[in-house]
């Protein structure tokens, strides 16, 4: 028989302490508290039995993620799934990129890594690197050291951080967004502390760029005002100004004062090359004023889940970018006081070798190719079948969305009818589309513009 241990000291300083807590409160009256019964503290439509948020309505569904909420209900063997924004193969499956597994790998390799916090500006090689790619490898901004760029949770939480920054330290704290834009810019601009206000952008006309409305409406704009701007593959239109464009609308926006804020969701995605994407943002950083610049990986290398992303500011002189990134600490300390250390690790160890470089280029090529591809062959395919219409918007459009032109009515019918599933706006992410399903789709679309003719 083993000889019992007696408590040692601290577990009996535990225990006494247990025990006056489970003891009856006259206990604590013998120590001279009042001798009162805990009751639970009142709270509005609290009586007990109901719980105290029993007066919470149920919020719908995002308008985007609630399309594949409904198609994952959907039982039919031909349901088809053109709402989400994420890349599928020819068969219709999620994929990981092969340069990917080829860093995760090292990473796991490499038995020298560590999981502690990261700096609350990140990761310092993958911002450097995430600086590069889109402002390009000899920007004067860069080697002028005018630029601060810090790792945020993917596109999303890098427009939140520089919403909140600009609301903090800007003068003006009005934003001017496209319309139409990704849903969820207003949101977030406006939960950021800034005013949202819309320019003119997609002309339902033409099915292209209301150019002359963006520039007029840019140029009644209010002096200093920040402007959003897709960099490439405008999300969900698909529609983008040409280079000529874009050089009117930078000289516009610098003879008012206006702060540009690029969205750069899809650089290398839209067109299959990183610099041709990334032309819009390099314009206006070639002249020497300032411009902020979110990014996203979540796209271009696969990361949607990594939540892996950057936010650039770049400013007039280094002493303005080094006092900017010390506030913007400031900004990301209370709100999630560092971000994720793999995905970012994953995206540097890419960005930073050559090989693997070279190898992310020609699978994101690929990825771009396929979608060029099927906006031909759905443009073809309706075309061939005589639908109703001028369909060359979806061979003129870029980027993995296109803006149909169908109406909520239209989308109803496809989808109660086809089982076909879009946002109610019409829009279609062409990488959900294959060699297989364009005929199924082009049947619903066909039948959904004859029905209502």
């Amino acid at each position: 028989m083993h000889k019992q241990q007696s408590p040692s000291p601290s577990a009996d300083r535990r225990l006494s302490v247990l025990a006056r807590h489970l003891e009856p409160s006259s206990s604590a009256a013998v120590e001279g508290h009042n001798n009162h019964s805990i009751v639970g503290a009142p709270t509005s439509g609290y009586d007990g039995k109901q719980s105290v948020f029993s007066h919470i309505v149920r919020a719908p569904e995002d308008p985007i993620l609630g399309v594949t909420v409904a198609y994952n209900k959907d039982t039919s063997p031909v349901k088809l799934n053109l709402g989400v924004g994420a890349y599928r193969t020819e068969e219709g499956k999620p994929l990981v990129l092969n340069v990917v597994r080829k860093a995760e790998q090292l990473l796991v390799n490499d038995r020298s890594r560590i999981k502690e916090y990261l700096p609350i500006v990140g990761l310092a090689d993958f911002n450097k690197l995430s600086a590069k790619l889109i402002l390009g490898a000899d920007s004067p901004a860069i080697q002028e050291n005018r630029v601060t760029t810090v790792q945020c949770l993917s596109g999303t939480g890098s427009l939140r951080v520089g919403g909140e920054f600009l609301a903090q330290h800007y003068h003006q704290h009005t934003i001017y967004i496209p319309q139409p834009t990704w849903g969820n810019h207003p949101k977030i601009f406006t939960l950021a502390g800034l005013s949202v206000k819309s320019y003119r952008y997609y002309d339902p006309a033409t099915r292209g760029l209301h150019f002359q409305g963006l520039l007029e409406d840019l140029g009644s704009a209010p002096s200093g005002a920040i402007v959003l701007l897709h960099a490439c593959a405008h999300n969900p239109t698909g529609v983008d100004p040409t280079k000529d464009q874009w050089e009117q609308i930078r000289t516009l926006m610098r003879s008012k004062g206006l702060l540009p804020f690029f969205d750069s969701a899809y650089q290398g995605f839209a067109s299959g090359s990183l610099d041709i994407d990334a032309q819009s943002v390099r314009i206006f950083v070639a002249d020497g004023g300032e411009v902020l610049v979110a990014q996203s990986y979540a796209k271009n290398m696969g990361l949607y889940g990594e939540r892996v992303g950057a936010l650039s500011i770049v400013c007039r002189n280094a002493d303005v970018a080094s006092r900017v990134e010390s506030q913007l600490k400031l900004v990301i300390r209370p709100m999630y006081s560092s971000p994720p250390i793999h995905g970012a690790s994953i995206v540097a160890t890419i960005l930073k070798d050559r090989n693997l470089y070279h190898e992310w280029t020609l699978e994101l090529k690929a990825m771009a190719d396929r979608i060029i591809r099927m906006r031909q062959q759905l443009f073809d395919a309706l075309c061939a079948k005589g639908t109703p219409g001028d369909w060359s918007h979806i061979i003129k459009q870029i980027g993995m969305f296109t803006f149909t032109g169908l109406n909520k009515e239209q989308v109803a019918f496809m989808t109660k009818e086809y089982h076909i599933y879009m946002t109610s706006d019409g829009r279609i992410s062409m990488a959900g589309l294959s060699s297989r399903t364009v005929p199924h789709l082009t049947d619903a679309i066909h039948a959904a513009v004859t029905r209502a003719r």
